[in-house]
């Protein structure tokens, strides 16, 4: 049959096989680095994979590093338990993305070997199978210790073989009245196929005995609409409480009708998500918003990757419901704990109030950042000096509020912004609204692509859209993942710009959850770049050029591999060299290569990666002297920080990792700190964490991660906690003053004094007292480069605080004066008779000289007089004596000295 021939819906199946044919080998040419991996002839280069290892088998390493956090004792218990459902819904997502791309991968007749481990798809497969066992057990072992522990702490999760009279009572009537009317069992036999099972969604099944046959299988999908929690009756210091599947399986004898049900378990499974939006093919007609839509719903029914089963079904049927899905035994995971945990989170609300405090981290809200005045507006503080926030530990409030000041801001012409994540309630995108209906020029540029946040990025832009924004998407085949937003103001002056640059996404939630930074300048370079840079997006023009910024695709990676050249240079001419990188993950093959070469050079390289490192530390001849670190704590690592030098004299922010897919395929931005005392916040920030020797873990040669040793007399450091407690010292500090605690101007190690007050200022309390920054200063090791600056401010505070000791010592010498003349005329005064006071007329002073020179002063309005005239007796005066006379006058003089009525008496 001719092309031509072919029905429409068979020439519709042929192009989608094509489609995902080319998606397929587009994936494997990715997998393998083809890009970077062949050269001018098309030849793979050689690789040495000794000091590499595989991303996958890394990436399992730092999901298991995040379950420590659920075994470790000096974590609140109610924290550990969030760390039990966070390692959970990180291998939920691996498996979509990971083992789903690798499932396909695995498929190809030729597949392609990664520039990492020299593994193919399948034998990396297998790999991580071999491996996943013990991890899930471990979760397993987590799960039970910390439910344990928080039931005698009034939170208790009960089984159906633990539930009361009383409570089986109490969930039959939610059964009949919540649940049954909105369930729908099915039951599966010739008549009645297999159901699709949807990602992600629980299931309950049973094995089933009817009138007219035997082993049947039923299936009802638990209702998302209600709450997985299902409250049992409780004391007044307890919440006890059961899954709403758990109440499902108790009840199936009511489910089915005449059938009979007889061994029962809860199912999940896991479907591929690795989808290529790009790689489905938008036709010519298709609004890409809509394409995108499409996409999400395919997601639902892609091939499973893996079943988990939590209950007793018997091998018969698991192996029935496997089959049903194409999966392979390895792939069915057997487990005794509720499958998602994602309705831990909703429990911290049901805590009783007399455990809450000792089960969660202590409350911290992010603090105002000591560079910003909350009181004036924001561009002309911007335009003063540039602003560096630090989030979580300082609140993300400045950013929103320039974005708010400039919607309304007649001076301001346009606001342009990427967004990749947004929050689901955002006051920044409300505020984009407000200025779009106030007239003003505002573009978005809205990835859709962003995994997992699809959805609630289509519904952001179809808003912004509707409210007269310009929204455009990103480039085919590259996402958007730059975070930067630029205002453009026109005065009197022409045209200036304040440009917004970010390591994380402009998003309120995860600012107060995630470890990031955000620079706001109007450094007029960066200002043009910024320009130039959305004027490049809107023509899909990936290849500009640029003064100060590096872009990827074409620039970043060249530039962090021109700084690590620099160091090599400088270690092989006998100059000091130092490279430092923070990323959450390390990838790319030509920067790993570079890492080591420096290494060998004898730079000086210092790490800290958060997750995936397919690089090995110290391996003999490759990595000598490499120290990577990685941190895992209350808050999510993720700034990108690049800086070259001995001095630090080059410091890049980012919001690129050193992955092949942020270097290569995406649009990423990474930029200068030029600001002195920015420079210093990001350097002190940076030693803080290399300091940490609490939740900092170390790589070794193996690929594999240990504590960091601490010598005996090492005071213990948690870099997120201490940050917390500076952030809050730092918030009650003049600006000025809050650069002498960023003291680094380079990345070094702290002093040992500094170290000491650290690790104790957390538990120290009183963050708000006005001497809590000078008393951390002062434990500053004054033998430290770091100090010179500040011994010299304490020099110059110690001369000023002598001044006023004398100045004080000569005031009170005269209010000692002032009180033996008040002595003697009371003495004579003592005998007389009260007089009248005319209340409307003021009466003339009777103090000494040192108060009435305080009427010289200015003085606020008087209170209009009373009209009515009234007498009132004067008090009797009574003698006293020359020290009470001198406290009185004290404490009046002081009170004039400095601006306050000490004494109201």
């Amino acid at each position: 049959m001719s092309e031509q021939q072919m029905t429409p819906s068979k020439s519709a199946e042929s192009l989608k096989e094509k489609t995902r044919g080319n998606a397929l080998e587009k994936a494997a040419a990715e997998f393998a680095d083809d890009a970077t991996e062949k050269d001018e002839t098309g030849a793979r280069r050689k690789r040495d994979f000794s000091y590499t290892q595989n991303r996958e088998l890394s990436w399992l390493r730092f999901d298991s590093r995040v379950l420590d956090e659920a075994f470790d004792e000096t974590v609140p218990l109610f924290e550990r338990l969030k760390f039990c459902a966070i390692f959970g819904s990180n291998l939920d997502e691996w498996f979509m993305i990971r083992i789903g791309g690798l499932s396909d991968l695995a498929s190809l007749k030729n597949q392609p070997r990664d520039n990492k481990s020299n593994r193919t798809p399948a034998e990396q497969l297998d790999d991580i199978f071999a491996a996943l066992p013990a991890d899930v057990a471990r979760h397993q072992e987590a799960l039970a210790l910390v439910e344990g522990e928080l039931a005698s702490h009034g939170l208790a999760r009960v089984t159906p073989d633990a539930y009361t009279p009383e409570d089986r009572t109490a969930l039959s009537k939610y059964f009949d009245a919540r649940l049954a009317p909105i369930i729908s069992p099915m039951v599966v036999d010739p008549r009645h196929p297999f159901p699709n099972l949807r990602n992600g969604r629980l299931f309950v099944a049973c094995t089933l005995n009817g009138p007219d046959e035997t082993g049947v299988l039923g299936i009802i999908e638990v209702p998302a609409s209600e709450s997985r929690v299902v409250a049992l009756p409780s004391g007044a210091r307890t919440f006890r409480y059961t899954l709403i599947e758990d109440v499902m399986r108790t009840f199936l004898d009511r489910s089915f009708g005449d059938y009979v049900p007889k061994k029962s378990a809860v199912l999940r499974v896991t479907r591929n998500a690795d989808i290529d939006p790009d790689g489905e093919g938008v036709e010519e007609e298709e609004d890409y918003r809509q394409h995108m839509k499409k996409i999400l719903k395919l997601r639902q029914r892609l091939q499973p990757v893996r079943l988990e089963v939590s209950g007793e079904l018997g091998r018969k049927w698991e192996a029935l419901v496997a089959q049903e899905l194409g999966l392979e035994e390895r792939r069915v995971f057997h487990v005794s704990m509720p499958l998602d945990l994602g309705y831990v989170y909703g429990l911290e609300a049901k805590i009783p109030d007399w455990a809450h405090a000792e089960v969660v981290f202590p409350p911290f809200e992010p603090q105002p950042s000591p560079m910003v005045n909350a009181k004036l507006p924001m561009r002309g503080q911007v335009e003063d000096h540039d602003v560096l926030l630090t989030y979580p530990y300082e609140s993300m409030s400045p950013l929103l509020r320039l974005v708010r000041e400039a919607s309304s801001d007649d001076q301001c012409i346009s606001i342009k912004i990427t967004l990749y994540r947004v929050a689901k309630s955002s006051h920044l995108c409300e505020s984009l609204i407000a200025a779009a209906e106030a007239g003003k020029d505002v573009t978005v540029l809205m990835e859709l692509r962003a995994r997992f946040d699809e959805e609630n990025n289509i519904a952001w832009a179809e808003r912004l859209e509707d409210a007269g924004c310009t929204v455009i998407y990103g480039s085919e085949g590259f996402k958007c993942h730059s975070k930067i937003c630029q205002i453009t103001y026109h005065d009197n002056a022409g045209i200036s710009r304040i440009t917004c640059l970010g390591t994380g996404n402009f998003n309120e939630k995860t600012a107060k959850l995630y470890s990031d930074f955000m620079l706001m300048t109007a450094n007029p370079t960066i200002g043009t770049d910024g320009n130039t840079f959305f004027r490049n997006l809107s023509l899909g023009n990936l290849r500009g050029s640029y003064q100060l910024l590096g872009v990827a695709p074409a620039s970043l990676k060249p530039l962090v591999m021109r700084g690590l050249d620099r160091e090599i240079e400088r270690a092989r001419a006998n100059q000091p060299a130092q490279v430092f990188l923070k990323m959450n993950s390390l990838t790319d093959r030509d920067v790993i290569d570079k890492i080591a070469e420096a290494c060998e050079a004898g730079v000086r390289v210092l790490m800290i990666v958060r997750g995936i490192c397919c690089i090995r530390a110290n391996v003999p001849g490759k990595t000598d002297g490499l120290v990577v670190r990685q941190i895992v704590g209350r808050f999510l690592e993720h700034a990108r920080v690049y800086a070259f030098g001995a001095e630090s004299d080059t410091i890049y922010l980012s919001s690129a990792d050193m992955m092949t897919r942020n270097t290569e395929r995406r649009v990423e931005i990474a930029y200068p700190v030029l600001d002195p005392s920015c420079r210093a916040l990001v350097t002190t920030f940076v030693n803080l964490q290399l300091a940490d020797n609490v939740k900092a873990r170390q790589l070794t040669a193996k690929g594999t991660w240990e504590k960091v040793p601490r010598e005996k007399d090492e005071p213990p450091i948690n870099s997120q906690e201490v940050l917390l407690a500076l952030a809050r010292v730092r918030a009650h500090t003049k600006r000025s003053e809050a650069i002498d605690l960023t003291p680094f101007s380079r990345i070094e190690k702290i002093p040992h004094g500094l170290a000491q007050a650290l690790s104790s200022l957390p538990a120290t309390g009183g963050y708000d007292h006005p001497h809590a920054a000078e008393k951390l200063v002062a434990s500053i090791d004054p033998t430290s480069d770091a100090t010179v600056r500040i011994t010299e401010r304490e020099e110059r505070r110690e001369e000023e605080e002598k001044r006023e000791e004398l100045h004080a010592a000569q005031v009170a010498e005269r209010v000692l004066t002032a009180a033996e003349d008040a002595e003697v005329e009371e003495e004579v005064h003592a005998g007389e008779e009260p007089v009248a006071v005319d209340a409307a007329k003021p009466q003339e002073s009777a103090e000494p000289a040192l108060v009435a020179k305080a009427e010289t002063k200015p003085s606020p309005e008087p209170a209009p007089a009373p009209t009515p005239a009234a007498t009132f007796p004067a008090p009797a005066k009574r003698k006293r004596s020359r020290i009470a006379t001198a406290f009185s006058l004290i404490g009046r003089g002081f009170g004039v000295l400095f601006g306050g009525p000490m004494d109201e008496d």
